[in-house]
Order: C-alpha cells, then structure tokens, then sequence
C-alpha cells in the first residue's frame, strides 16, 4: 500500500527523539524548523544535539529509554543503535495512538520520514519505498531545480509584489544567492548592471523585460533618475521587478537609494543581500582579509573619488597608520595617487599588494606587486575595472598557498 504524505504542523507540539546519535542529529534540525517541542532521550548524544540542549533549544534527558517515555507525544522517532529500543518505543507508541517512526527497519515502521527540502515557502518531501537514498537523490534534483528556477510556477497565487534588489555577487553565476536566483526566475521585467551575474539572463523566459542600467566607468551609463523611475512604473503597472546588481546592493551599490525612492512612491521592496566582491574576488585568489597573526582587521574603501579631493570622505592619514588590509574598489585609475598618499601616511613601499580584475569570471586575473610599484605595474600590464586591489600582509598568505599547491602531487 503506497504510503500517503501529510504536512504536520508541529507548532508547540512534542516530538520525542529516542536515541542520540547520527540519525537525530539529521532529523532535529529539522523539527526544531517545525517549531516542535522536542524531547530527546538518550545516555550520550552528538556534540551538535548536546549544544542545542545547552542553549535550551530542545530538552535532553541523558538516560536510556524507559516505558512511558512516549506519554505526551504526537510524534516519536525511533533513532536508537539498538533495534530492541527502537521496537520497544515503536510498540509503545502504537498502543498510544502515536505515529512512530523507526530508524533501523522501514518495513516495520508505521511512518517514514520523507527526504525533505525547503526553498522558500515551498516544502517538498520524497518517498520512494523505504529507500532513502533514492528518495533523496530525487529530492535533491527537484530542490535543486527549484532554486535554479528550473522547476516552478512563475505566476502563482502568491507570486511576489513590487521590487526586488537583488545581489547578484561577484559575477560567477553560480555565487548569487538561492533567494536572489529564485526571485529571479520569478520576475516579470529585470533591471540589470553591467556587473551583475549576466549568464543567468540567458535562462529567463522570452517574455521576461530585459532592462540594461549599466554605468561603465568612463562610458556611456544610464542615470541613476533613469533607473529609480523604471522601476515605480513598472512595479506600479502590476509587474514583479527585479533589480539585479552586482556584489551587494548595500555596499557602494546605491541600493539604499533605490530602496529609498521605491518606497516613497508606495511600492514594496524586498533586499537580498549578495556576496560582495569585496571579500569574494580577493578569496578567488587565494588572498584572505584577515589571518591569524597577520591582520585583525581590514578596510573596505571606494576609491571613485581620489585623495585630496574635497568630495572625499576617507580618512587616508588613518588608512596610512593602520597596519590591516586595505581593499579598494574603484582604484583603477586613482591607483597611483592612492599609493603614495599611502606611504606618506605610513604604509612601507615594501607593503605586498594583489590586483584582481575580473574577480571570479572566466577573464579573471591577478598581479601581485609592491605598494611602491602597483601603479606602473597595473599600466604595464592593461588593468582595467572592474578590478579589487588588496593592500597589505595577506597577500603574503595566498602566495604561501600557491606555494603549497604546486607542490601537491610532486614525489619528494
């Protein structure tokens, strides 16, 4: 008989967890989502399930299984090493009218546990005959297409409303956030940067509105008026907008301006933060911004305007004394002044400097260099934005890395 599937809503409900080992540590995360009062009942448990005890999130009685242990619940999972435990609790259940599930022996259990995924407010859970593993790999493929936006109703009944700003990352399509991916594939009109993840536009449906906002440094760029006010019409016209951009919206991407205008006008905005490039492009190449013993700190600066000039905000001198890592986005073309107002407020010309253009693209490439030469070697090598550049000891980090690396594999 093919078992039938329900949605249990565990709201204060409790759910007594017999045993302490792997499986109830898969399996309590999980109701403690469900917002079920758990009991867990076991002489040791994993250290994950003893920290959730610590913190009170669930109850742990260190003591092996006794008669009367069920009393109360409206779920029991059975998740002992010992099968006579399990068969105990099982059978105790079933004389209190209690769904039980057991861990060891699916033919003998009165309920499974589905292999289950959440991707927003969407639930899925597989069975597949008391396989779990199969039921899993088929979980995994439809959770998976649920987040791509491969598989789902873009126009459902509660399909999103207003705008969305949306993090795109780095630029490797594969590093924008499940949430942003999944708005995405829900949009009606889409207002992109040049910076924004551009491959997944290539998986949006014919009908989706393309909208190119890009500002290139030095170019040609659409206003930022321009911008703010496509997206109030479009969002008043009944569309879902997303507003995609590159790294995150918060950090020197105006999107508290964007945010800003959208709800004056009366439209909702939902923020989805991204992976900024300013920690990203520097990890893709090995560079950490701190390290233990080397920085405890770091500085993230927008370098559009240069030192010295009067729409400067950066406290430079202070930049000069510090000794933690200096990221700069939007040095390209300041990189020399920057530099030397560096060393004369402090840093050494011997200061190891990385410059990552394109971070995390295909086209992506890196130079290492010194304070003192980053200028000419950026114009002797054709640096152009988008480009990090990470000044301070932590570049010495990934150099010791790449070191390593080359070595793997070699006979000694």
């Amino acid at each position: 008989m093919p078992p039938y599937l329900l949605g249990l809503r565990f709201d204060g409900r409790r759910v007594v967890v017999i045993g302490g080992g792997r499986v109830a540590q898969r399996r309590v995360p999980t109701l403690l989502a469900a917002g079920a009062d758990v009991l867990l009942i076991a002489p040791e448990t994993t250290p994950m399930l003893e920290d959730l005890a610590a913190r009170g999130e669930i109850t742990w009685e260190r003591r092996a299984y006794r008669p009367g242990d069920c009393d109360g619940a409206w779920l029991v999972q059975a998740c002992a090493d010992d099968g006579d435990v399990n068969a105990a609790a099982a059978a105790e259940a079933e004389s209190r009218r209690i769904w039980c599930v057991r861990a060891d022996d699916a033919e003998l259990s009165p309920a499974w546990t589905p292999a289950s995924g959440r991707v927003g407010e969407t639930t899925v859970g597989v069975l597949a005959g008391g396989d779990p593993r199969h039921a899993a790999g088929l979980r995994d493929v439809i959770v998976d297409g649920l987040r791509d936006g491969t598989i789902g109703a873009r126009h459902s009944r509660r399909r999103p409303v207003g705008v969305a700003l949306v993090g795109g990352g780095p630029g490797d399509p594969g590093l924008i956030t499940v949430r942003g991916r999944q708005l995405l594939a829900e949009a009606d009109v889409v207002v992109t940067d040049r910076l924004a993840p551009r491959e997944l536009l290539d998986e949006l449906p014919a009908d989706v509105e393309i909208i190119d906002a890009a500002k290139i440094p030095y170019g040609r760029s659409v206003t930022q008026d321009h911008i703010n006010a496509a997206l109030v019409e479009h969002a008043k016209a009944g569309r879902f907008v997303v507003r995609l951009k590159g790294g995150d919206p918060f950090v020197f991407g105006r999107g508290a301006e964007e945010v800003l205008h959208c709800v004056r006008e009366g439209v909702p905005v939902t923020v989805v933060p991204g992976i900024t490039s300013a920690i990203a492009v520097p990890a893709s190449v090995g560079v950490p911004v701190t390290h233990r013993g080397v920085s405890q700190e770091f500085h993230v600066v927008s370098a559009h305007v240069a030192p010295g000039d009067p729409a400067s905000t950066v406290d430079w001198e202070g930049l000069g004394r510090a000794q933690g890592t200096l990221i700069l986005l939007m040095a390209v073309e300041r990189m020399r002044v920057i530099a030397d107002t560096l060393m004369r407020y402090g840093r050494s010309p011997d200061t190891p400097v990385a410059v990552i253009q394109n971070g995390t693209l295909q086209s992506q490439r890196a130079l290492t260099t010194t304070l003192a030469a980053v200028a000419d070697d950026m114009a002797a090598t054709g640096v152009r934005p988008p480009a990090i550049v990470v000044v301070g000891e932590v570049v010495q980090v990934a150099r010791e890395i790449d070191i390593l690396n080359a070595d793997l594999g070699r006979t000694p």
